[in-house]
């Protein structure tokens, strides 16, 4: 018979108190977490004190007065107790609008098109007698696109959403790992003014960041149809091998770089 087992008169075995505590968590469905907690106070019911189960398992004595209160030995569902608490905040913002607060902040809106949610949100409790927060009056406005300057308002929305398609090197550089840095994986590009004696040149250059080569070519301007003659030429010289490109978004490397993918 092993240590911690008993033989009842009918010859059934029964496990120690503590071996029971581990076996009624698993069929509980505890989480580690949680059995981990209970073998702090499985330790310390084993005649050691709290200060050894403490410096035993590296946590604070308060850490383990905190959770060896929480079980209960006459009730082994209080081991649902030794469960992390969620950190979920207890008030949560309310989304929730009836359609009748819906239609009066449109009503409101259209009367005071020039004021902000905050206004919006006194003048709604002065005429209506009721509390409605400028959170859900800003939700209403949004929903109903009843901005105050549409055009523009939709002119920077667009702008954001190019600005989120477009990938920056420095974003491609933090998912590049060691083995991929090698010659021929980004290639640079750029386009660099010089002014000489008067005249304007523009010089397109293409760098190879992790290898050795780089090409430059002088135009007379930036057109689409010179950046385009530009990247046949890269192409060409790279027999055709260019996974990567970074570039400025400049007009002339976003338009033409496509064709390369």
């Amino acid at each position: 018979m092993n240590h911690g087992e008993y033989v009842l008169k009918n010859g059934i075995k029964l496990l120690d108190k503590h071996e029971r505590w581990r076996r009624v968590a698993k069929i509980m469905k505890i989480s580690k977490e949680g059995q981990r907690k209970l073998e702090w106070i499985i330790y310390y019911y084993e005649g050691h004190d709290a200060s050894t189960t403490a410096r035993h398992f590296g946590i604070s004595r308060k850490t383990f007065y905190k959770w060896s209160g929480r079980l209960d030995e006459d009730n082994l569902y209080s081991l649902y107790r030794l469960e992390d608490e969620s950190k979920a905040p207890k008030r949560v913002r309310q989304r929730m609008i009836t359609p009748i607060q819906q239609e009066r902040v449109i009503t409101l809106r259209r009367r005071y098109p020039q004021y902000g949610k905050r206004k919006l949100e006194k003048i709604y409790e002065r005429e209506y007698g009721e509390k409605i927060s400028s959170w859900q009056i800003q939700k209403v406005i949004e929903a109903k696109k009843m901005y105050l300057n549409k055009k523009k308002t939709e002119r920077i929305t667009r702008k954001r959403k190019r600005a989120l398609k477009k990938k920056r090197i420095t974003e491609l550089q933090k998912n590049i790992h060691w083995y991929e840095k090698k010659a021929g994986y980004i290639i640079c590009l750029d386009t660099i003014v010089l002014y000489w004696n008067g005249v304007k040149r523009y010089i397109f250059t293409g760098i190879d960041k992790y290898g050795k080569v780089a090409y430059a070519r002088m135009y007379t301007n930036k057109s689409t149809l010179n950046a385009r003659d530009f990247l046949h030429r890269l192409y060409y010289l790279m027999d055709g091998k260019i996974p990567r490109v970074g570039h400025d978004n400049g007009s002339e490397s976003v338009n033409q770089t496509k064709w390369l993918f």
